[in-house]
């Protein structure tokens, strides 16, 4: 029985001692365990070599680099704009210069037909003509801007809308007094807008005498003469032929504009005229109408020179079916 009990003793003590051996490793584990702290990632990415203050005047240095490539970018963008607006200047120089060409062209082309209908546009001077200036009465120039002016009656038909009173007013007022300087003396004088309205109200359906005095007040009025138009000569026209034809008259209208506005049909106003103002036996016209067109609508953007353009085919077309010339001037200036 003894030595059983020692036995048991004996293995108390070792598993006594293995148990303090395995706290005493975990004691000695502990210990030697690194208790440093912990180290992010985020930490572990950055270089601890470089200093903060490095860093953040590098973050500034790049950001200056970026305003100045800003700047350097906004000038450019500056820079291209205003090329952009110089070739958009030059192209619109370039359009006007062919503008004035075309334009050159068909003044060239006008000149020509006026030349070869000069002769046939020519009024032989009547007796009453002849007994007022005289037998051996010669001008030293019967033209008017190449129109020729020798006839007893006068009436000036005259587009009073804002473009042409606003622009070529002082012109037209010269070619005026041009055209009555010519004349030395002549029966009749009338003035009407391209509506038919009259300048002079008391004169309706007369004719106005001609005098030096008249020749004053006439000029003097229509320097402030702006009544409203509906810039087209058909009503001025017509009128003028219905009231002041006479047989026994040798009339000449002059019809003084600058357009004629899309709306009015060209053929039509040719057919109404050609009704009223019947030719003779030998084919003269009752009346005999000429034209002076003044470049003002030129001098806008090319999208208004249809009106203008429709302004010179009319009267082109109009004065040489009646026996007249139709000058287109160079300048309104």
């Amino acid at each position: 029985m003894r030595k059983r009990r020692d036995d048991s003793d004996a293995s108390s003590i070792a598993f006594l001692d293995v148990i303090s051996c395995g706290f005493g490793a975990m004691i000695l584990l502990l210990l030697i365990t690194d208790s440093s702290p912990t180290v992010t990632v985020e930490a572990a990415l950055v270089p601890q070599e470089v200093p903060i203050n490095d860093m953040q005047a590098q973050l500034f240095e790049i950001r200056g680099e970026t305003q100045v490539v800003n700047r350097d970018l906004n000038a450019k963008r500056e820079q291209l704009s205003a090329f952009q607006d110089r070739i958009a200047n030059l192209r619109r120089e370039l359009y006007a210069v062919q503008g004035q060409f075309e334009s050159s062209n068909s003044v060239a082309d006008e000149r020509i037909i006026e030349a070869q209908t000069l002769a046939s546009a020519k009024q032989s001077l009547t007796d009453e003509m002849a007994r007022l200036m005289g037998e051996d009465f010669e001008r030293s120039n019967n033209l008017v801007g190449g129109i020729p002016v020798d006839s007893e009656y006068i009436i000036f038909v005259i587009d009073t809308s804002g473009s042409m009173f606003q622009n070529a007013w002082p012109k037209l007022i010269d070619t005026i007094v041009a055209t009555l300087d010519v004349y030395p003396e002549v029966k009749g004088i009338q003035i009407m807008n391209d509506m038919g309205d009259y300048m002079f109200d008391s004169f309706r359906g007369q004719w106005i005498p001609d005098t030096p005095a008249r020749r004053t007040t006439i000029i003097n009025t229509l320097r402030n003469w702006s009544p409203f138009s509906n810039s087209s000569p058909v009503e001025g026209v017509t009128a003028a032929i219905n009231t002041y034809y006479a047989p026994d008259k040798k009339i000449s209208i002059y019809v003084m504009g600058d357009d004629f506005q899309p709306g009015g049909s060209i053929t039509q106003v040719l057919q109404t005229i050609d009704r009223l103002n019947a030719k003779d036996a030998d084919g003269n016209p009752m009346v005999r109408i000429h034209g002076v067109g003044f470049p003002v609508i030129f001098g806008l953007e090319p999208r208004y020179h249809q009106s203008a353009y429709r302004f010179a085919n009319l009267m082109r077309e109009l004065t040489q079916r009646n026996g007249g010339t139709f000058v287109g001037l160079n300048s309104f200036q």
